[in-house]
């Protein structure tokens, strides 16, 4: 009896560190930000913003040259005008100032706007790829091990049922 105690207490040690290194190996992990930064179609994605972005720039900086032109124009003639025209340039001056403001957001919105739709289908392909590599190599669970990750795949058990009945509701 005893030599069958020793046995099952032999049998325990040996497979207690196979049994953590199997657990082990159900967990993996990417750094999904180095990842998506690496992808070409990323790459050319924020090609093309940054073109936009250059474009919209010299358009605002064209639109604020000409203001800011006409400004110092109305200002050295406004003593040869009268009040009325004086008063019209300064409300063409402001319509001006607000056209400009209008832009440098709509500029900005377009901008996000393009970026969210050309890079949401790049982020999905890449959690595409993460999931299928996981399955194919038997991995449950995911980190991103990105500053600030988190799971990414979680295939394994879900412990919330048996946790909130061990704490009773």
């Amino acid at each position: 009896m005893k030599n069958v105690k020793n046995f099952t207490l032999s049998l325990l040690f040996l497979f207690a560190p196979l049994t953590a290194l199997v657990a082990q190996s159900n967990v993996a992990h990417i750094n999904t930000q180095e990842l998506i930064s690496e992808m070409p179609e990323v790459i050319a994605a924020q090609k093309e913003l940054k073109k936009l972005e250059d474009q919209f720039t010299t358009e605002m900086e064209t639109s604020v040259k000409e203001f800011q032109t006409k400004a110092q124009t109305y200002r050295g003639d406004a003593e040869n005008q009268t009040d009325i025209i004086n008063q019209q340039r300064q409300v063409e001056l402001q319509d001006m100032q607000q056209r400009i403001q209008e832009f440098r957001e709509t500029a900005a919105q377009e901008l996000q706007k393009r970026s969210a739709d050309m890079m949401r289908p790049l982020y999905d392909k890449a959690r595409e790829a993460i999931n299928t590599v996981a399955t194919a190599q038997g991995f449950q669970y995911v980190l991103d091990s990105s500053p600030g990750g988190s799971v990414i795949t979680a295939s394994g058990k879900d412990l919330m049922v048996d946790v909130k009945k061990q704490l009773g509701f």
